[in-house]
């Protein structure tokens, strides 16, 4: 199993910036990639960014040039630092880690969940 702490939301005003972080442990050497998601009352979660082991970086259209993700392998912790924030921007932020077994089902891992809520 994987553990996730995430940390780092709150409240701020739009145009404002806020910095993410989640750390992983136990079988971390079985994750392939971390990232953040979000989700709103009554609406689906979605992908925000995510980063594989390789570096590779993945955003949402609705964040691209605005959020960064970035990863510190030996904290094994991965930060979302999020600028020029919107007040489409307010849910509840979870980081989440994936592994890929070798039937190339994918496993993910759910963080507890932090609110960001952006003022107009």
């Amino acid at each position: 199993q994987v553990q996730l702490v995430g940390s780092g939301g709150g409240l701020v005003q739009a145009g404002g910036s806020l910095r993410l972080s989640c750390s992983a442990s136990g079988r971390i050497f079985s994750i392939n990639g971390m990232g953040w998601y979000r989700q709103v009352p009554g609406k689906r979660r979605e992908l925000v960014a995510n980063i594989a082991n390789d570096g590779t970086t993945n955003y949402a259209d609705s964040v691209k040039g605005r959020f960064t993700i970035s990863r510190d392998n030996a904290k094994n912790t991965v930060y979302l630092q999020m600028n020029s924030l919107k007040p489409e921007d307010t849910a509840v932020y979870y980081c989440n880690a994936y592994s890929v077994d070798s039937d190339y089902d994918i496993h993910d891992y759910w963080g507890q969940g932090t609110q960001v809520t952006v003022s107009s």
